[in-house]
């Protein structure tokens, strides 16, 4: 079992900082990443995979579709569930608040 590394501040954040791809067309549903970390954002679904960019605290994601991958723990639970928030990219959904240990979204293929 691992841990996603990321930065964590010991206070929420002031403001939220909106990460959304420039790409993106429609208006998916955003869910809240926790406000206490810097998460980062990989090219799949573990940490062993290319660190893409680290979202700023406060970050809301939309979560176009979900895979398995490597175990996380994080502060919304341990999981091994990652949600793809845009093309190429994904982060563990133990750092994300969807209401929901399990599936929100479809599968990625």
């Amino acid at each position: 079992m691992s841990t996603e590394e990321v930065e964590s501040t010991g206070t929420r954040a002031a403001t939220a900082t909106d990460d959304t791809d420039a790409m993106e067309t429609t208006e998916a549903k955003r869910y809240a990443v926790h406000p206490d970390y810097r998460v980062n954002v990989r090219s799949g679904p573990g940490t062993n995979h290319q660190l893409v960019r680290v979202l700023s605290y406060g970050a809301t994601v939309p979560v176009n579709c979900q895979k398995t991958g490597e175990w996380i723990a994080g502060p919304y639970g341990t999981t091994n569930l990652w949600d793809n928030i845009a093309n190429g990219q994904y982060i563990s959904d133990a750092y994300v608040y969807t209401g929901s240990s399990g599936y929100i979204a479809p599968h990625c293929a």
